[in-house]
C-alpha cells in the first residue's frame, strides 16, 4: 500500500498543491457562499448541503476553513512573500447609526459578498471579514507566479466595484509568516508579519474611492493605471516611511 505523503507548507503556499487546484475549480462551480477559504467548498445553499455529507463543514476551530482542509493542516506556518488587500468601509459608525441594526447588517453582508466575488476572480484567500473590514491574502502557491499584480488589480476592481458605501482599499507585499496560529481549541490560518501591518495601516490611509498601493505593487499595473499619486507614507511604530502611489477612482475608471 502506497502511503501519501503528508501535505506540507512549501507543498501547499509555493509550489501549489494539485489536488488543491483540482478541488477550487470544482467547487467554485457550486453554490453557495460562504466559502472554504482554502478550497472554496460552499458552506450554505443547495452545494453545501451536497458537500456537507462528505464532511466538507466548517471547521470548529476555524469557520472559514472546512474540516477537510483543516485537518490536513500541518501545524505552524511557513516565512514567504505574499500580496495582502484590506478594504474598510469608512464612516461605519455614522451609517450605523443612521440606519436599523438590521439594514446596517444587510449593507455590510452585501458588502461582504461583493468583496468576496471581488477576490476569489483573482484568485485571493478571503482572510477574513470582521466588522466592516475585508483582509486578503495573495500566495503564490494559490494565485500563481503574478501573486502580486492579481493583489494590486483586486484591489484596485474591489474599490471600483463596490458603489454603495464609501470604501477605501491598500493593498501592500511582502514576507509574512503563513499558517495555523492559536490554540488547540482555536486555530485560525492567517498571516503575521510587517508586511500584513503596513497593509493594514496603508488602508487606514486610504479616502474613499482611494486606493493605496505600495510603490513596487504599483509598478506591476501602471501602465493600466497611470496618474497614480506619489506619497511618502509615515507608518507608526515603524522607522522607516513607506512609498505609495495613490489610485483616485473616477466614474470611467475600471
Amino acid at each position: 500500500m502506497t502511503v501519501a505523503k503528508p501535505l506540507d507548507w512549501q507543498r501547499l503556499l509555493v509550489d501549489g498543491y494539485e489536488p488543491l487546484k483540482k478541488a477550487q475549480r470544482v467547487f467554485r462551480r457550486l453554490p453557495h457562499d460562504p466559502r472554504c477559504m482554502l478550497c472554496q467548498n460552499p458552506f450554505g445553499g443547495i452545494g453545501g448541503k451536497l458537500v456537507g455529507v462528505m464532511g466538507r463543514k466548517p471547521s470548529r476551530k476555524n469557520p472559514n476553513v472546512c474540516q477537510s482542509c483543516f485537518d490536513k493542516l500541518p501545524s505552524g506556518g511557513i516565512e514567504i512573500d505574499i500580496g495582502v488587500v484590506f478594504a474598510d468601509v469608512r464612516g461605519s459608525t455614522t451609517i450605523g447609526e443612521r440606519s436599523t441594526a438590521t439594514e446596517f447588517a444587510a449593507r455590510l453582508n452585501k458588502f461582504y459578498a461583493t468583496a468576496s466575488d471581488v477576490l476569489i476572480h483573482h484568485d485571493a484567500l478571503v482572510d477574513k471579514l470582521i466588522g466592516d473590514e475585508v483582509m486578503a491574502l495573495f500566495i503564490r502557491g494559490v494565485a500563481g507566479p503574478d501573486y502580486r499584480r492579481k493583489a494590486a488589480l483586486a484591489a484596485i476592481d474591489l474599490a471600483t466595484t463596490v458603489t454603495d458605501l464609501p470604501v477605501g482599499v491598500a493593498a501592500n507585499a511582502g514576507i509574512a509568516c503563513v499558517g495555523n496560529v492559536g490554540s488547540r481549541t482555536v486555530m485560525d490560518f492567517t498571516a503575521l508579519g510587517d508586511a500584513v501591518n503596513v497593509g493594514a495601516r496603508l488602508q487606514s490611509h486610504a479616502s474613499p474611492r482611494e486606493v493605496v498601493l505600495a510603490s513596487d505593487l504599483y509598478a506591476l499595473i501602471a501602465t493600466d493605471h497611470p496618474g497614480a499619486r506619489a506619497e511618502r507614507v509615515e507608518v507608526r511604530g515603524r522607522d522607516e516611511p513607506v512609498d505609495v502611489a495613490v489610485i483616485t477612482l473616477t466614474a470611467d475608471t475600471g
